[in-house]
């Protein structure tokens, strides 16, 4: 536990000082699950145990797994604002039944649900609606040749021009989604 003090100074200050204290007292408790964004730094409570998260910068490639992987993590981004705003940061048997739950929601409701709370803006939606369209092909296809990405109009994956638009405006979105999680994380106490 000593050697991970360093890197809880990264924590918004409403967070850091509740957590600096349980550090302190060399003990984390197990009723906290945090995703926590501050200054690029991603960190995941659980458990009992602090790690790191993603990378604030993701570096896609032109490559199947490249791409589902980002989706992923914006998937597990989706969940966890839906989860801060139903119950916060406990971990509790609630939380895991939340977390079932979300496992059985298509991906197009939990982005409705975000917008309907007004979490997401109209065009944020319609961005990301239009990126998990695309998603939802490249998971069902064993190449990015074969899938088409439509913002405005039907672009090719397999052209360089058309996979340089998608994984811009994928990566846009992802920096998006961090600034929107940075500030429903906000919202939340730490009890």
């Amino acid at each position: 536990m000593k050697n991970n003090k360093k890197i809880y100074n990264h924590f918004p200050m409403k967070l850091f000082m509740k957590i600096s204290d349980l550090i302190n007292k060399e003990k984390i408790p197990s009723s906290i699950r945090a995703y926590i964004i501050h200054k690029n730094k991603h960190y995941f409570l659980c458990n009992g145990k602090l790690e790191e998260g993603f990378n604030s910068k993701q570096k896609i490639e032109k490559n199947r797994d490249s791409v589902l992987s980002i989706f992923s993590k914006m998937s597990f981004l989706f969940d966890e604002i839906i989860r801060l705003r139903i119950i916060g940061f406990q971990n509790d048997k609630s939380g895991s039944e939340l977390l079932y739950l979300l496992n059985l929601i298509p991906m197009n409701r939990k982005i409705r649900t975000l917008y309907d709370w007004k979490v997401f803006d109209p065009k944020f939606t319609q961005v990301l609606s239009r990126l998990f369209d695309a998603r939802n092909s490249i998971v069902h296809c064993i190449s990015l040749d074969d899938v088409k990405y439509v913002p405005d109009e039907d672009i090719s994956l397999s052209t360089n021009l058309g996979f340089k638009q998608f994984s811009k405006n994928l990566e846009k979105a992802w920096k998006d989604l961090i600034e929107i999680y940075k500030i429903q994380q906000s919202k939340i106490e730490l009890n």
